[in-house]
């Protein structure tokens, strides 16, 4: 037995207490590393299951299910009579997935039955794209959504269908949507606006009340397998869209086409370097008509630029086709500014007999000219009115006139009477990009800027804010703002919205109000406004020419109001540097006052106000032919001239074998009509004459030798030895047949303003 020694058991000992240090340095190690892994793990697992929850959630779901968006339906756009103007219908969008086509072109197992060739050809045919780009969005292999084609139509969404069905494909779908029609295509576009191709509005009403138009899109959630397929018998969950509101429009579909009509027809006779605008209103509420700028555009296809002056612009690069689409989609009747002119002189009248320094015996003496701040301003008559009363000077236009009245007023009550009339802001009209007048500083307002605002010049104004302050003067002096959309209804038909017609404010006074109405009738029955008369009934108005700076161009206007009397109806129109090469004096009265008779002449008796014509005017309205075929002569003519007609007769037979026009046709009263008495009746067309520079009782004879009949409108006033052929509405050398009706306009060539 070995003996062990004190030193050995101190050797013994110190082992054994390494030992121990050993095991509990590697005990403590253990813990510090698992405490560690464990807080490692905890904030792996944080971040895992909290902090990126949502975004592991959103990736299991995009791998394990396929979303389609369902488009909510866009709110239709009807007119104040329920015509719809903008509505939206199914359609389809293609897109394809270059991942899930790359997948198939790669399956060994089951080949792909088609190939990118035949792909990109057959596609590209049917929806009418290039190949090229059909081939640039397959190689994006990475991408599982390219859009091939927007909102194409059921026909060509079925060929494709066709195609994918045929031939296999996985990776082609179609994608439910909705397409936006105008089915008036040119009818008010400025107003109602467009949308782009992610179905948003762009302009006009389309964009201001894209909030109310737009809904809310639905979904469509579906599983698919690890190879991107659908599982049709798995998980499948609907949402479904919230349609659009519905908006009314105060707008009429058929006041807004007499516009447009009327308008391109000035435009045509007078082709306007910078086009022309006209505003409808109805002056007691604010409520907006019609609305129209020239030039116009197709909604259904409006990128195409089919204005004949921008196109001969691009054809000579002086803008580009970007600018002339721009140009088209202009609304003049916000979005531009002009000097409004003699128009604007109504203002001025009703602003001084609110004031009471003039009044209906207020005379002033016009010598042609006048003197202000050492500057010399001339009036249209060079050689001057002479002494003329109130009404006269408004009758007359007269410059220096206004120009007194505006200086009675001073320089700090005229000024506060633009801002009562709204025109130092905007009309506050719900639509897009309406610009704001230009007027001096109040603080820098002087004499001279007063003479010149008296009569409208030196300063800019939009046609709508203009109108809606001329409407004030003449409703009773009540300042509304212009409004176009009436109400806004859901899917279910439930008022969601209805503009409260309140007017802003009272500016002038009942009593002034009838004052400057029975002036401005004075200015269509005798005045500078003649050519705007419309037959049956009382109509108010003012001409405008504008001078534009020191160009020599102008802005010539015609804004008119009926009844004269009692105002429901006012409506202004603007054309901007009309051609000097028409042999028509260049002026409001002249070029603009005969079309916008023809205008209300249409848009009146449309809207229920009946005419009443003096006994002249009667024995010329349209009267239905009566048929005196088999009568005898005598009693023939006493049939024809109980209605008004003359009687021609042809033959000497012993009853009326025939007649041009036959009975029942509507033809001006006081025509003539043919009574063929056994003699053949021609069937040869006849030729229009040139009718325009003749007197009505010339342009009478030479329509009746041609065997065609006539109808005049414009001005009344048809004796006075001044009044003549404006224009004809169908062209001279047209082949018509015997007994047709061919209208002229009338105007007085003597009106200056």
């Amino acid at each position: 037995m070995a003996f062990m020694t004190p030193q050995h058991n101190r050797k013994d000992e110190s082992v054994r207490r390494a030992n121990r240090v050993i095991q509990r340095r590697t005990l403590i190690l253990m813990l510090i590393m698992g405490v560690a892994m464990f807080v490692v793990l905890f904030f792996k697992l944080f971040s895992l299951q909290i902090v990126r929850h949502e975004e592991l959630q959103s990736l299991a779901v995009s791998q394990q299910t396929r979303s389609t968006v369902v488009t909510a339906s866009r709110g239709t756009i009807y007119d104040a009579s329920g015509n719809i103007l903008a509505i939206s219908s199914t359609a389809e969008t293609v897109f394809l997935s270059p991942l899930e086509l790359d997948a198939q072109l790669k399956d060994t197992e089951k080949p792909a039955k088609w190939t990118k060739t035949q792909l990109a050809e057959t596609l590209a045919e049917i929806l009418d794209i290039s190949e090229e780009s059909i081939y640039k969005k397959m190689e994006r292999t990475y991408s599982e959504y390219e859009v091939l084609a927007f909102r194409v139509e059921e026909d060509i969404a079925d060929k494709v269908r066709e195609f994918i069905n045929e031939y296999s494909v996985h990776g082609i779908y179609l994608a439910t949507d909705a397409k936006r029609y105008y089915p008036y295509s040119d009818l008010a576009p400025h107003v109602i606006g467009f949308v782009g191709t992610d179905y948003t509005g762009l302009y006009g009403i389309e964009a201001e009340y894209e909030t109310r138009l737009q809904g809310e899109s639905g979904l469509v959630v579906t599983a698919k397998d690890a190879a991107e397929n659908d599982m049709l018998f798995e998980y499948s969950q609907y949402f479904a869209p919230e349609h659009g509101e519905n908006l009314e429009l105060t707008l009429d579909a058929t006041v807004q086409y007499y516009l447009q009509k009327g308008i391109e027809e000035m435009c045509d006779a007078f082709s306007p370097a910078n086009g022309a605008a006209g505003v409808v209103l109805n002056v007691n509420s604010g409520a907006i008509l019609g609305m129209a700028s020239y030039p116009n555009y197709d909604l259904n296809d409006f990128s195409v630029v089919t204005d004949q002056t921008l196109l001969e612009q691009i054809e000579r690069e002086e803008i580009t086709e970007s600018q002339a689409q721009l140009t088209q989609w202009r609304n003049k009747c916000l979005n531009d500014t002009y000097e409004p002119g003699s128009t604007f002189k109504i203002l001025t009248l009703a602003s001084a007999l609110e004031e009471d320094v003039v009044d209906a015996t207020t005379t002033v003496f016009c010598a042609g000219h006048t003197e202000v701040s050492g500057e010399t301003i001339h009036c249209s008559q060079k050689e001057g009115h002479g002494q003329q009363t109130l009404m006269q000077s408004v009758g007359n236009s007269c410059n220096p006139a206004f120009i007194t009245y505006g200086l009675r007023l001073g320089t700090d009550t005229f000024y506060d009477y633009l801002d009562s009339f709204g025109l130092h802001g905007t009309s506050g009209v719900d639509l897009g990009g309406e610009a704001q007048g230009v007027f001096a500083q109040k603080d820098a307002f002087t004499q001279l800027d007063l003479a010149c605002y008296a009569f409208g010049q030196n300063f800019t104004v939009t046609p709508l804010n203009l109108i809606a302050a001329q409407a004030a003067c003449v409703n009773g002096g009540y300042l509304y703002e212009p409004y176009l959309v009436e109400e806004s209804r859901d899917s279910d038909g439930n008022v969601l919205y209805r503009h409260d017609a309140t007017p802003i404010r009272q500016v002038i006074s009942e009593e002034t109000s009838a004052e400057v109405r029975e002036c401005l009738e004075y200015v269509v029955s005798g005045g500078t406004g003649k050519n705007g008369q419309v037959a049956g009934y009382r109509i108010g108005g003012k001409t405008g020419t504008a001078d534009k700076g020191q160009t020599g161009d102008v802005v010539v206007s015609f804004v008119c109001f009926a009844p004269a009397d009692d105002p429901e109806i006012m409506m202004l129109i603007t054309m901007d540097t009309p051609s000097r090469a028409t042999n028509v004096y260049v002026s409001g009265g002249n070029m603009v006052a005969p079309y916008s008779s023809a205008i209300m002449a249409e848009i009146l008796p449309y809207l229920g106000f009946e005419p009443s014509y003096s006994a002249e005017e009667l024995l010329g309205i349209d009267t239905t032919v009566p048929s005196v075929v088999g009568m005898g002569l005598e009693e023939a003519k006493s049939k024809l001239t109980e209605r008004g007609f003359g009687c021609r007769v042809v033959g000497d037979g012993d009853t009326v074998t025939d007649q041009t026009p036959v009975g029942g046709v509507l033809i001006p009263g006081k025509s003539t009509v043919i009574i063929y008495m056994g003699a053949e009746k021609p069937t040869d067309l006849c030729t229009v004459p040139n009718l325009v520079g003749m007197t009505p009782s010339e342009a009478n004879a030479v329509m009746a030798n041609s065997g065609l009949f006539l109808r005049f409108t414009g001005t009344t006033g048809r004796e006075s030895s001044t009044v003549r052929v404006f224009s004809q509405e169908t062209e001279h050398g047209t082949q018509l047949e015997a007994g047709s009706v061919v209208t002229v306009r009338l105007g007085d060539t003597a009106v200056r303003d």
